[in-house]
Formats: structure tokens, C-alpha cells, sequence
């Protein structure tokens, strides 16, 4: 007989409550012991640096947020490597950092805020971005010019809920993803039917086909993704896939889950852009169907990797001839007050200089407001160029600053 109550068996995860409690961190974004050196001996050499990143953080931000970590793990040393890694002078104009989780916004929202202020001239945090992908609010587009115009192209990216951005997912996750990817994309039908590639598995003769139609570069992998950690594993679980026209394309596994691109020769932006727009909402409710939707939040826009991407991701550009006005010595500043940047292509012979030019702007003003700004822009500076070739003074075409308005 029992003079004492027999002793009760106690969960192993209470009998070790106490250990545990001093292993976890009570708050999760607190991250222990990820540095042994001092904040000082850590921090790195900013002094010559070019990026955003180098212009926001400090050795103060530095000691608050260097042991913080979202619940994935993602670190301010991880946010900011890229931009450390990059600190030789750079003529366009660089974030220097990559979120590498949508959370990493939220967590480090010390750094990250300003640095999005700052990048994004004019806009306010405090504001809500708004999206518009209906083409049939674009005012022309369809008659560019193609004397001038050579290729127009739009392409965005997009990150998908559940899971860690490329900088940070794990080989799992970026499985998992390719194969959402592949699934969403066999649902296409209609002008989007179209095929998956695997690189990994890439025969030399699809190799070559893709490479000629110009879905292929030579440079996929870009010094930002290897500084970052997004061509980790390379080229497991990367791939991508085109519609049967090659005019509608998308990467998976890149800087972001899904980068996609509508493109076709021509001065059509109205079709480029309308392709865009339905290809890219079909896919958006695929995914949602999938319950796994598209990351967005109401002040940033669509969630992506890259700081500078926020907003609505959409790089619109046109590959344009621009002889005269481009040798002009305010032609900097005329794109700047079209809101427009510009990029040499190479492309350049006796008879003509052919430049990459595209929306500066991602967040703050929507998909349409961009394309209008872009090819509104492309038409004055056409007909710029055309007055200088016929030595008429182009005083009177100088456009007023485009102000933001996210007012539809």
C-alpha cells in the first residue's frame, strides 16, 4: 500500500519547460547569439557605397535590428549583403537590399520604410497603392511610330503567399513552387497554351531554340542573385515557359516566384499590354483558386523581392530609335520630368542609336497610369527627334514635370 501518491508521469514538455524557455527567445523576430563581435566590428564598410541601403542604414539602426529574424530566419545581414557586395559606382540606380520573406517589411520596417521612401520619390507610406489592369483605360498605344520603335515589352514579377521570397526559400520550398508554377500554367488555354522548360533538364536543341528566340541570355544568372543567395542550387527547380506565340513568357524562380513578360516586335504597346493584363489575371485567380494567392498589402502594393519593385512591379519599356534627341544635352532631364529612365542597348551604327526606355516609377501610380506615362513620353520624344532632324527647335515641345497621382 502506498503511503505516498505515486509519482505522476509529466510530459517531456513540461518536465523541460524551463530548458526550452531559456533556448527560445519570447519574442520571435529575436533572433540570440546570431553575432559573437561587437555591432561595430560587424558593421560593414559603407564609406564608398552607391546603394539606397547605404544611405539609410547606420551603425545605431544596425545595433537595434542585427539580432532581429523573421520567423524564417532572415536576418538584417541577409537584407543587406547585396548592397555590400556592391559598392562600386553605378550609373542606375541600385536598392542594394532583398526582403527575404514578406514579412522581412514588417520586422525591419525601420530600415526598409525610408529606404522605400527615399528610392520611391514622392511617395508616402502612409498612402494606398492601387492597382488598374484594364487595357481598355489606355489612351492609344496602338500606333507607335515603328520607324522609331523597334520591340515593346512589359513584365512584372510576383511572389505567392506561404512561402520564403528566392533569397531565402529553401530547396523544398522552391520544389513546391515550381511545381504550383507548372500546374497554374498547364491551366492556360486559348493565345496562353503554351510549354514548361526545366533548365536542368534542357535538351541542346531546346536550348538553342529558346536562346534564338530570345527567351535565353547568357546572363541568367545576374551578380545580385549570387550575392543574395537566389541561384543557390542552380538550376534546380528553375525553369521557364512560354505560350505557343513566344509573346507571353514566364520564369519561375528567379529574383521572384513568377517573373512575367508579354513582348512582341512593333510599335503595338495597346496589344503588348492588353496580353499583359489578361494573361496576368489569369493566372492571379488561378493561384487564388490554389489558395495560394499573389502577396499584396494595401500601402505596398504587390510584395516582391526588391524594395524597388514594390508597387506594381511593371517594367514597360520600348527599344526605340532616338538619333538626335538623345544627344541632346537635357535629354537626361526630359526623361526625368516624363518620369521615364533610359538605357543604352548597344545597338547603336552609322545611321541610328537605339535606347531602352521605360517607366522610372513602380509604386504609387497604377499599371495604366505608367503605361500612359510611357507612351505619351515615347510619342513627344519622337516627335523631339523628328524636329532636330529637320533643324526645327524643340524649345516649345519641353514637357512640365509629371506629378504622382494616384487618383484614377
Amino acid at each position: 500500500m502506498w503511503k505516498l501518491k505515486p509519482p505522476l508521469e509529466m510530459p517531456l514538455s513540461l518536465k523541460y519547460k524551463h530548458i526550452l524557455e531559456q533556448l527560445m527567445p519570447s519574442d520571435p523576430t529575436i533572433s540570440p547569439n546570431l553575432k559573437k563581435l561587437s555591432a561595430e566590428e560587424e558593421f560593414p564598410n559603407l564609406a564608398r557605397n552607391q546603394t539606397y541601403m547605404a544611405k539609410v542604414l547606420t551603425i545605431q539602426m544596425y545595433k537595434r535590428l542585427r539580432a532581429r529574424a523573421t520567423q524564417s530566419g532572415f536576418t538584417l545581414d541577409d537584407i543587406i549583403q547585396p548592397g555590400v557586395d556592391k559598392s562600386e559606382y553605378s550609373s542606375t540606380r541600385t536598392a542594394g537590399c532583398v526582403a527575404g520573406d514578406a514579412e522581412s517589411y514588417t520586422v525591419f520596417m525601420e530600415f526598409f520604410d525610408p529606404l522605400i521612401e527615399l528610392y520611391h520619390r514622392d511617395y508616402q507610406l502612409n498612402r494606398m497603392h492601387r492597382s488598374n489592369l484594364n487595357p481598355e483605360n489606355l489612351k492609344g498605344g496602338a500606333d507607335l511610330d515603328e520607324l522609331y520603335v523597334l520591340i515593346c515589352q512589359v513584365s512584372t514579377g510576383r511572389n505567392v503567399d506561404d512561402f520564403c521570397f528566392p533569397p531565402h526559400c529553401s530547396r523544398g520550398e522552391r520544389r513546391a513552387l515550381e511545381k504550383l508554377a507548372k500546374e497554374a500554367l498547364n491551366a492556360l488555354d486559348g493565345e496562353f497554351k503554351g510549354t514548361y522548360h526545366s533548365l536542368k533538364n534542357l535538351s541542346e536543341e531546346k536550348l538553342q531554340k529558346l536562346t534564338a528566340a530570345g527567351i535565353l541570355t547568357d546572363n541568367l544568372i545576374s551578380p545580385v542573385m549570387l550575392s543574395s543567395g537566389m541561384a543557390r542550387d542552380w538550376p534546380d527547380s528553375r525553369g521557364v515557359w512560354h505560350n505557343d506565340m513566344m509573346n507571353f513568357i514566364v520564369w519561375v524562380n528567379k529574383e521572384d516566384h513568377l517573373r512575367i513578360t508579354s513582348i512582341q516586335d512593333g510599335g503595338n504597346m495597346n496589344q503588348v499590354f492588353t496580353r499583359y493584363c489578361l494573361g496576368l489575371k489569369k493566372l492571379e485567380e488561378i493561384y487564388q483558386q490554389k489558395k495560394h494567392p499573389f502577396i499584396w498589402k494595401d500601402n505596398l502594393g504587390y510584395v516582391l523581392t526588391c524594395p524597388s519593385d514594390l508597387g506594381t512591379g511593371m517594367r514597360a519599356s520600348v527599344l526605340v530609335r532616338l538619333k538626335y534627341i538623345s544627344k541632346h544635352q537635357k535629354f537626361g532631364e526630359i526623361l526625368q520630368r516624363l518620369r521615364l529612365e533610359k538605357k543604352p542597348t548597344g545597338a547603336v551604327n552609322a545611321s541610328a542609336e537605339v535606347w531602352d526606355i521605360s517607366n522610372a516609377d513602380r509604386i504609387g501610380f497604377s499599371e495604366v497610369q505608367l503605361m500612359q506615362l510611357l507612351v505619351d513620353g515615347i510619342k513627344l520624344l519622337i516627335n523631339m527627334d523628328k524636329y532636330i532632324e529637320q533643324g526645327r527647335p524643340i524649345e516649345d515641345l519641353f514637357p512640365t514635370q509629371k506629378q504622382m497621382d494616384i487618383h484614377e
